[in-house]
């Protein structure tokens, strides 16, 4: 089984860009998108089912903002938005898709630069995360908790991390999180195949980064220790563009 990861900085925008002929090409069984900025009754009917694919889209309070969609030729079991929490949930940066032999979760993690409110937002969020995968992982459930963390967790993971440590994205609190994470029993699964520098998933458009590879690996497949001998491949696709981010992958046995 396929599954593909991108946050593709609008998914109206990614169509416009080939979303349906990449789609198409990759023929994934699952694809998670982050930061979709669309409601789904703003879309096509071909938009919310491209090539036969079933769909689900979080909505956000806000039009044009955050929001995630999945993407699967199977219907999931089951479909849930959010964590319950209104002050998480109305950002809609949560997507949970059961897949019966595993639970898939569709995440658009906060940015934390604005300000120091939203980088405590960004923590919080954060630690309820923690916490809500940890019920389910003690629950006996296979995970697959995917999407962009907006943190860079090693300076392996970014192209200048000296540069950056005082950015939000790579400050010690946010690391130290994600040290959690794996501490908790999450498995950064591309890591487990490729341990070398030089893999990014983010590049910043403003300054032409990508053009030399000056970039940030925010964007991640995490899954949980029990489902770790299922995965059988992780790879990221840089050559892929249409938005400041690339898609990522993993294939799993069924």
């Amino acid at each position: 089984m396929k599954l593909l990861s991108w946050n593709v900085n609008g998914y109206r925008a990614a169509w416009k860009k080939g979303f349906k002929e990449w789609l198409a090409k990759e023929n994934p069984d699952i694809v998670c998108l982050q930061e979709t900025k669309a409601w789904e009754e703003q879309l096509t009917k071909e938009q919310r089912e491209p090539l036969g694919y079933h769909s689900a889209f979080s909505k956000p309070e806000r039009k044009g903002y955050s929001g995630v969609g999945t993407f699967s030729k199977k219907p999931p079991a089951r479909i849930e938005f959010g964590y319950d929490i209104p002050r998480f949930d109305s950002e809609g940066r949560v997507l949970l898709t059961d897949h019966g032999s595993f639970l898939l979760a569709n995440i658009y993690f906060p940015n934390g630069k604005k300000n120091q409110e939203r980088l405590k937002y960004k923590l919080d969020f954060y630690d309820e995360t923690l916490a809500y995968f940890s019920r389910l992982r003690d629950a006996g459930r296979e995970l697959v908790i995917v999407g962009d963390y907006n943190t860079a967790h090693k300076p392996i993971d970014l192209a200048r991390p000296k540069e950056n440590e005082k950015i939000s994205g790579f400050l010690p609190e946010e690391r130290a999180w994600l040290d959690q994470w794996v501490e908790a029993g999450f498995v950064d699964i591309f890591r487990e195949f490729e341990t070398g520098p030089d893999h990014y998933t983010w590049w910043d458009m403003r300054t032409r980064a990508r053009d030399r590879n000056i970039g940030w690996r925010i964007d991640y497949f995490f899954v949980s220790e029990n489902m770790k001998d299922r995965v059988r491949a992780a790879w990221i696709l840089p050559d892929v563009m249409g938005s400041d981010h690339c898609p990522l992958g993993i294939e799993i046995d069924e």
